[in-house]
């Protein structure tokens, strides 16, 4: 049942259209659906009557599985739905059911059953009973949600058993819980204690309550023949809590008490036994105290979904609980019930190709397919945790007799570890070659519309050290076994090197899928030759095989090399040609020499090998670019291409003279463009690779060295753009950045989204060594350093566990964090320590001495892990002599470096405190090594409608439509709702930004509502100490405080801060962030503590010309008002004045606001003053009230310094809208038209400027945090005015690219209005559609927090392509939109508006 529920969708998924249509009641687009909802009367079964709320459009199972989530029927099932005494068809609508009316009462059939169903139903009572406990997360080795727990307050409840309290007490553990009395010391500033204690405080969940001492299988199961002729199915045997012990039959009626006892069989049903459908109704008629603790279970309080519901894949907790034993015994796994399910393997391959063919014609097709998929995959994943453990274990026997490379069959999985190629690399090469095969099935997985090609269920799982790769079974070659002498065609093998010339309509089809999956991968179609002389043409890389399988869908097979070369990691790339400086050079020197693609094999630039040292060696030849970073390069490619046509035209009479006179200029300009960029075509701007250039082994027909010399530039300089360009750009972001990465995840996730491959870790270093403020980004190079020591370690790991035995393993692997963390640590005390562990066991091992594993020491280890280091990225002292070094030198924490180690590595530790520098005795002990889980990579399922219904209202944001955003974000979250139960890392960015827009509105009590969920998860999904948890704790902390929940709020920041230490430490700048916060809800002498340190690193950070330093110190100086001491309010406003001067400029309202305040502090220090003076020494000093900051201005700054909205640090938004409003006046003057948006736009303009920069902290006269946050009313018409500008069209690779998707409620005169400039524009330019400066060559400025980047004259947001994607993907983003300004000379710009305007006339 469970196996079923879960891929079938059905309890979960009713469960959740229910709630989500519930809540979603408001969301835009989808109002259709709730008008068919009407609710129906439900009764029968032996169940109270009650209401449901049903929709037109399910189906009545839907409805079926909806009532078995209901409390009033669960457990119950096998039940049908009958009307007016007719039985309702299960696939039928129920809109379609004649006679059923809002009202109608329905009622529950019990079906009978048979001997399957009769299983099902004893399984689901069995997942009833195992109720979760508020430990089993931590023992399945899943995150656990710690918000409930941090912010429960519910009193005694005296009808659970012994009385037990659900608030459990914290004081008997260190945590961050109490602040009555102020913080604990170990979350103060410079403290260097870090509890592990207090980051899993004890749950405020009740334990499990025993129902049954036992429920297992009879001794008298199976029934005999002459039994099952009569109908029985199965005999179970349960002792009661009493001690009663019963015999329990299982037949078509249900379950009946019968007369066996241990030592008689008698079959007959007992006296006074009735016969229930439901098994739980029977034992309530037996046990009194069954009857008792099953009523408290339904009766108990439900948890919301998202904490209840599993999520659907595994989040690791590497924190386990603090008692290694089990608390009770599992008394329902002798029933049998999982192992008879375990049997039926599923065939994977099947479900999922049926989840993707299903309909996709509307919204709620596109759902239901959706959340087939997600529920398959996540079925699928489960299978290969399961399926990995039960291999690496030894409980399967390999399938074929290779011994270097064993297959497995499991469940319907094929699992194998890969064969170890030398041409690859060995065993690293093999890794690569897995993870790389699960990257291109999924870039072939995410291609939008090109329903037909099918790639198989695909995952690699890592667990004791070994990589298993796992698919589900191919189906099978079309084609009959008896015809094997005929064509390969015949038998499905249709497209790659070993598949021949042929030709069938079949082929025709695959090619054609092929090729336009190429053109959305950027894949170049070449022709290669085989290993036979003949020619192969193709658009994949050569390993690539495409099937007819047996099922009659084409599949795509071997794609690990899907993505072309990495040509820094190629030696061979590497050429003794000339290097170019630049394009000119490369223009000059081709017209030299007469050809122009004769020097364009080379494309480094000058002096590129010696100053970057690449090309070099690496330990596998599998290193291939991201896709990225192809991106990113064919946008940088795109930019040079746009600036040369620019410059061509400009040689040639002009643009506007080549524009409109229609001759061949324009044309030959493009030509010669697309020549000099180095585009596959010459008409048109469009970049494509090939995957097989620099691949050992492959040659190339001699027809085809143009192309291949032009494609080994293209991959030199795309892989000189990562040196370039995108490191830089990662340095740069992260100097400026307060949310910059954290740990490896966080720094991952950003090196990532820029193309960047962690096997750069080791220029990152370097980049970050040779930056003149490379102290401001210690904190970076902190987090780069620790990702090399830890990633290496764990290839010397991998290699040391396999020389372990399996009893072993606790004691080997706590032996090895004992040599990695411990300077200078010997294996004596390990394995005498290991010695008399087993002697007090009486287990019989070996000396631990005499095995290899227990001889490794930590100058040894050390050894190996700073060779690695420098064979995998280049770096030779930078790990220095051992652990120590890396905690002095750049300030790592050993705790961190082992919840990476253990994150990576699935080991999970005991829940205690550890004390790493202890050298007399081992920290880590074989007791505190509790699990070592699988680590899962799979295939991400896309949440199609809702992830564009996110961005869509992302882009509204950008424009100031916060009423649409906040529409568009509910709608998004209720279809996140409906395909994944909201439990995705981007349903949990949704809900923030959700929650972020309803708090600019006013909306306190949603925002709380909202972010509550979002931090759950956050919890559940990402990880409980994720540093998207800490970032979503504070901004809970600051809408509880809106809401009036001061100490909650502290909580929360405190919670925070807590994980922030463990994660990272102090040294960060998104510390400065909750020390500011935490200084503005606490009181007391801790407030001044917070508040100065946030000021330290704020100022070593980012220095005194900051705008958070400059809060910082306004801060400071309210406090220390607060307090009376004006003469040092005083020096540190001035601070702040000076920064806010610089940044801003006198006239802006932030400067102006810190004048003020300034000068209020100056007459009541004078005031003070004279007081003293006059009243004599015994006059004390007090704080005047009007200086004391009031709630509404502490939430005000709360709300600037956590980012949820910022100040925009120039007035150019407004210097823009204003000339673009004038350019398009004059062009309408000009040509005579009339402009729809004339002087009151203007004026609207001026009128937004105005009071929307805000945040000095005065009182109440300045609006407070309502009038200071109300954006929308001001701001949603003048948005509408540069909605063209914000979303430009861009046009990649030939075809164009549409913006996030229009607003469907914006005035049609509105969009055709200011779309017709991006379109117009790439007509008349081919292809360019990039705003342009005037007299600005290359700048970098912000605006309302948004980063945008002009390089060569081209302006480009840093949304594509630079490092703000991270933000942008968790969605920070910001209140106002930032379109670049424009840099032309406003001829061609006058023509298109005009055009735009006279088609709107």
């Amino acid at each position: 049942m469970k196996d079923k529920v879960r891929r079938g969708g059905g309890r979960n998924q009713a469960k959740t259209a229910v709630i989500s249509m519930t809540e979603g009641k408001n969301a835009g687009g989808i109002k259709h659906q709730e008008d068919t909802s009407f609710p129906v009367k439900i009764q029968g079964a032996g169940v109270e009557p009650f209401e449901l709320q049903v929709h037109g459009f399910w189906l009545v199972q839907d409805a079926v599985m909806t009532l078995y989530s209901r409390d009033e029927v669960c457990p119950r099932s096998n039940l049908s739905l009958a009307l007016a005494g007719a039985t309702l068809d299960p696939l039928a609508e129920l809109q379609s059911v004649k006679g059923l009316k809002p009202g109608a009462l329905i009622r529950l059939v019990e079906e009978p059953y048979t001997a399957n169903s009769a299983r099902l139903h004893l399984a689901r009572v069995l997942e009833l009973l195992r109720a979760s406990g508020p430990q089993d997360a931590l023992r399945e080795g899943r995150s656990p949600s710690v918000l409930e727990t941090l912010t429960h307050t519910q009193t005694p409840d005296s009808s659970l058993p012994n009385g037990k309290s659900l608030k459990r007490s914290l004081s008997n553990t260190k945590t961050e819980s109490s602040t009555q009395d102020g913080p604990p010391e170990y979350l103060l500033p410079g403290s260097s204690e870090r509890p592990l204690m207090a980051v899993l405080p004890h749950s405020s969940q009740p334990d499990a309550p025993c129902y049954l001492k036992d429920l297992s299988v009879s001794c008298w199961n199976p029934p005999p023949g002459h039994r099952k002729l009569q109908g029985d199915f199965l005999y179970i045997s349960v002792v009661t809590m009493e001690g009663r012990r019963c015999d329990i039959t299982s037949c078509p009626k249900g379950f009946f008490l019968n007369r066996s006892t241990d030592d008689v069989f008698d079959p007959r049903p007992a006296q006074s036994s009735p016969v229930c459908h439901c098994f739980t109704d029977l034992l309530c008629h037996i046990s009194t105290a069954f009857k008792q603790t099953f009523t408290t279970l339904k009766n108990r309080l439900q948890l919301p979904p998202v904490e209840g519901m599993p999520t659907p894949y595994h989040t690791l907790s590497w924190l386990g609980p603090p008692c290694a034993s089990r608390t009770h015994k599992n008394t329902f796994s002798r029933l049998g019930i999982d192992e008879q399910s375990a049997r039926q393997a599923p065939d994977w391959n099947e479900e999922l190709q049926a989840a993707r063919d299903l309909p996709q014609g509307s919204l709620e097709e596109r759902l239901q397919r959706d959340r087939a998929l997600v529920q398959v995959n996540s079925a699928f994943v489960r299978a290969v945790m399961q399926g990995a453990e039960t291999v690496i274990d030894g409980f399967v026997e390999p399938v074929n007799g290779n011994p270097d490379d064993p297959a497995f069959l499991l469940g319907g999985l094929f699992m194998s570890q890969g064969a170890a190629s030398a041409v690859f690399g060995g065993e690293r090469g093999r890794r690569a070659a897995q993870r790389l095969e699960l990257k291109g099935v999924q870039a072939y997985s995410d291609l939008e519309g090109l329903e037909g090609l099918h790639t198989l269920p695909t995952a690699v799982v890592d667990y004791r050290g070994v990589r298993l790769s796992a698919q589900g079974l191919a189906p099978g070659l079309e084609g009959s076994e008896t015809d094997q002498d005929t064509a390969p065609a015949s038998r499905g093998l249709l497209y790659g090197v070993n598949a021949g010339p042929q030709e069938s309509p079949h082929r025709r089809r695959l090619l054609a899928l092929l090729a336009h999956a190429a053109k959305s991968l950027s894949l170049q179609r070449h022709v290669i030759v085989g290993h036979s002389g003949h020619q192969v043409p193709l658009f994949t890389s050569v390993d690539a095989q495409g099937l007819l399988g047996a099922d009659g869908r084409f599949y795509i097979l071997d794609v690990f090399r899907s993505f072309p070369a990495d040509a820094n990691f190629c030696p061979e790339a590497k050429t003794e040609s000339k290097t170019i400086t630049g394009e000119d050079e490369m223009k000059d020197s081709c017209e030299e020499q007469g050809e122009s693609k004769s020097c364009i094999k080379d494309g480094w630039p000058e002096n590129y090998h010696t100053d970057s040292g690449f090309p070099r060696n690496y330990p596998h030849s599998l290193c291939r670019l991201r896709p990225e970073l192809l991106q990113a390069f064919i946008q940088h490619k795109h930019c040079q291409f746009t600036q040369r046509v620019r410059e061509l035209l400009d040689e040639n009479g002009g643009f506007e003279e080549c524009a409109t006179a229609g001759d061949s200029r324009a044309t030959n300009a493009v030509r010669a463009a697309c020549k000099d960029v180095g585009s596959v075509s010459d008409i048109i701007f469009e970049m494509r690779f090939n995957p097989n250039i620099f691949s050992p082994g492959i040659s190339f027909p001699p027809g085809e060295s143009a192309s291949t010399n032009l494609q080994e530039r293209l991959l030199s300089e795309a892989a000189a753009f990562i040196i370039t360009h995108q490191i830089p750009a990662f340095v740069e972001y992260c100097l400026k950045s307060h949310e910059a990465p954290m740990e490896g995840a966080s720094l991952k996730q950003a090196l990532h989204q820029l193309g960047i491959n962690l096997r750069y870790l080791g220029h990152v270093v370097k980049a970050l060594s040779q930056s003149e403020h490379k102290n401001c980004l210690r904190h970076i190079m902190r987090s780069v350093i620790g990702e090399i020591f830890v990633r290496s370690s764990i290839r010397v790991f991998n290699g040391f566990l396999q020389g372990v035995d399996v009893p072993c393993l606790s004691a080997a692997v706590s032996h090895f964090l004992c040599c990695l963390l411990v300077p200078h640590f010997t294996p004596t005390s390990a394995g005498e320590e290991t010695k008399k562990k087993s002697r007090r066991r009486g287990r019989v091992v070996g000396t631990s001495e005499s095995t290899p594993w227990s001889m490794l020491t930590g100058t040894e280890l050390w050894n190996l892990v700073c060779q690695d280091a420098i064979e995998t990225y280049n770096i030779s002292d930078s790990l220095g002599s051992g652990p120590n070094h890396l905690v002095e030198h750049y300030g790592l924490q050993k705790l961190s470096l082992l919840r990476e180690f253990c994150l990576k590595t699935g080991v999970q530790l005991r829940l205690r405190d550890y004390f790493l520098d202890n050298q007399s005795k081992a920290p880590i002990g074989p007791d505190d090594i509790l699990n070592i889980f699988p680590v899962v990579k799979h295939v991400h399922m896309p949440t199609v409608d809702a992830s564009k219904a996110y961005r869509t209202a992302q882009n509204s944001i950008q424009r100031g439509l916060l009423a649409q955003a906040h529409e568009q974000l509910k709608e998004a979250a209720y279809l996140f709702g409906r395909v994944c139960d909201d439990l995705h890392p981007e349903a949990c960015y949704c809900h923030s930004l959700l929650a972020r827009v309803a708090f600019i509105q006013g909306k306190t009590a949603e925002a709380r509502s909202v972010q509550q969920k979002a931090v759950v998860i956050s919890e559940r999904v990402l990880g409980f100490d994720h540093p998207n948890t800490i970032q979503q704790y504070a901004l809970l902390a600051v809408y509880m405080f809106a809401g009036g929940e001061t100490a909650l709020a502290q909580k929360c920041l405190l919670r925070a801060r807590l994980l922030m230490l463990t994660v990272h430490g102090e040294d960060h700048p998104y510390t400065a962030t909750l020390d500011s916060c935490l200084g503005l809800v606490l009181t007391g002498e801790q407030t001044g503590q917070y508040l100065k340190n946030a000021l330290r690193l704020n100022t070593s950070f980012f220095g005194l010309i900051d705008l958070h330093t400059a809060l910082n110190q306004h801060l400071l100086a309210q406090w220390m008002c607060s307090r009376g001491d004006y003469r040092s309010a005083m020096a540190h406003e001035k601070e702040a004045l000076s920064a806010f001067t610089s940044l801003f400029g006198e006239d802006h309202p932030q400067t102006q606001c810190s004048k003020e305040f300034l000068g209020t502090i100056t007459k009541q220090a004078v005031q003070v003053e004279r007081s003293l003076r006059q009243a004599g020494a015994d006059c004390t000093e007090r704080a005047v009230e009007c200086l004391t900051p009031t709630t509404d201005t502490i939430l005000e700054q709360m709300v600037l310094v956590t980012g949820i909205r910022k100040i925009t640090q120039s007035d150019r938004f407004q210097e823009y809208k204003q000339k673009h409003l004038e350019r398009k006046a004059a062009a309408a003057r000009e040509l005579g038209f009339k402009l729809p948006y004339g002087p009151a736009a203007s004026e609207t303009v001026n009128v937004e400027g105005k009071g929307q920069e805000t945040g000095c902290g005065k009182e109440a006269e300045d609006g407070g945090s309502p009038a200071a946050i109300k954006m929308e009313s001001e701001q949603e018409q003048p948005m509408k005015e540069v909605s063209g500008e914000s979303t430009a069209v861009v046009p990649a690779n030939g075809h164009v690219v549409e913006p996030a998707e229009q607003d469907q409620h914006e005035g049609e005169t509105d969009v055709m209005n200011e779309g017709s400039d991006g379109t117009a524009e790439v007509k008349i330019v081919n292809g360019e559609s990039e705003a342009r400066a005037e007299g600005e060559e290359a700048e970098t400025c912000v605006q309302n927090g948004v980063k945008w980047s002009k390089v060569n004259g081209e302006i480009k947001s840093d949304a594509s392509c630079e490092a703000m994607k991270a933000d942008e993907k968790n969605g920070i983003t910001n209140g106002t939109a930032s379109p670049p300004i424009l840099k032309s000379k406003g001829t061609w710009a006058e023509v298109v508006v005009s055009k735009g305007i006279n088609g709107v006339k």
